[in-house]
């Protein structure tokens, strides 16, 4: 089971880690589409690099081997962002598929923090 369990993890947070570094880097550079899509929500121009550059920094905090804490800030900030992003979709009143990604990169984010291995999760000393 365990095996499978790993499978699983690496399957749902490479899936994360593309969608979720891809996105950041078009953030990052702030790519017309990208741009126009945020000034729909209300987001001023600096914060959509910032936010490109919090999830490619959070992705690789997330790959990398050790820094078990970073980790959970990683996948915390990932939640935050995507969950954010749903609600800032139906605030602004621009309730479409666009909801769709983030809502499930959402259950990414959690589905590859619940299914991290041993290794990668801070241990509680009793």
């Amino acid at each position: 089971m365990e095996k499978k369990k790993l499978v699983w993890y690496w399957i749902i947070t490479a899936i994360l880690s593309f969608c979720i570094f891809s996105g950041g880097v078009a953030q990052a550079v702030q790519v017309k589409g990208v741009v126009e899509g945020f000034k729909l929500l209300g987001y001023p121009t600096y914060f959509i690099s910032l936010i490109g550059v919090w999830k490619v920094l959070g992705i690789i905090a997330i790959l990398i081997p050790k820094f078990k804490l970073l980790k959970e800030w990683a996948y915390a900030g990932i939640f935050f962002t995507m969950t954010g992003a749903v609600i800032s979709h139906i605030a602004s009143g621009n309730v479409s598929v666009q909801i769709i990604a983030p809502a499930l990169l959402a259950v990414f984010t959690v589905l590859s923090w619940y299914l991290r291995p041993a290794d990668r999760k801070i241990s509680s000393v009793n």
